[in-house]
């Protein structure tokens, strides 16, 4: 069975819907999303319906829980404070709640998903090296979890070498990032996972970026945030 794992698409409607269709011609049988459905980008609402349109269980990130209100934006950085601040003046009540509702991790195939990491997914923290993801490793039993948070798709194992993954050993898999890439790809960026033969496959997706760029500019959110997705940092 092939699952596809989703994570920080952050309002970027165009980015979105090119993972999706590419999920969908891969025959996925389900799609998981890590949350940050909201946050920087221009189409928040129409990221969220689109998500809840396909039942797709999702898991709650740290700028959905601050668009609710329900996580201080007092260390975000001006970028992501103003983002949440515009996108807290355009969500719908109905989009609100379903962020509101989110669960901070789900146990599924055998696999933990969670945004950030699998020790305290509520506070988020970021798992940026092998050092950052090593206590981690003490909070789950199943030999797999897949997060999000940092933007970054990486595979971390519990003997801090081994990066391709298998049964005997425990991992935590950095999905990427679909609206917004830090990793020098400005590509979309999703995880599909064969849950038989245990095969992970990071996917890239092209899609308009100068098309959401220039609703940023047209809104006036931050140049930053337009800048930044063309060269996926």
């Amino acid at each position: 069975m092939k699952i596809a794992v989703i994570s920080d698409i952050h309002g970027n409607l165009e980015a979105l819907n090119a993972v999706l269709s590419k999920i969908d011609a891969l025959n996925a049988y389900m799609i998981y999303c890590l949350g940050d459905i909201v946050g920087y980008g221009p189409n928040p609402n129409e990221c969220v319906e689109l998500i809840r349109s396909r039942n797709i269980p999702t898991i709650a990130g740290n700028h959905d829980k601050a668009v609710t209100g329900e996580l201080s934006i007092e260390s975000f950085s001006q970028v992501a404070r103003v983002g949440v601040l515009w996108t807290q003046s355009v969500i719908t009540a109905e989009n609100k709640k379903f962020l509101n509702d989110l669960p901070y991790s789900i146990q599924e195939h055998n696999i933990l998903f969670v945004h950030s990491s699998p020790d305290y997914p509520e506070e988020f923290r970021y798992l940026l090296s092998p050092e950052d993801a090593r206590e981690s490793f003490d909070y789950f039993s199943n030999p797999l979890t897949f997060v999000g948070h940092t933007h970054r798709p990486v595979v971390f194992c519990e003997d801090n070498r081994t990066i391709e993954i298998s049964l005997d050993k425990k991992f935590i898999v950095n999905v990427g990032s679909v609206g917004q890439p830090r990793d020098g790809n400005w590509k979309a960026c999703f995880v599909l996972f064969d849950t038989e033969q245990y095969k992970l496959e990071y996917i890239r997706v092209e899609y308009d970026v100068e098309v959401v760029r220039k609703k940023i500019e047209t809104i006036g959110l931050p140049q930053k945030l337009a800048d930044r997705l063309l060269v996926g940092m």
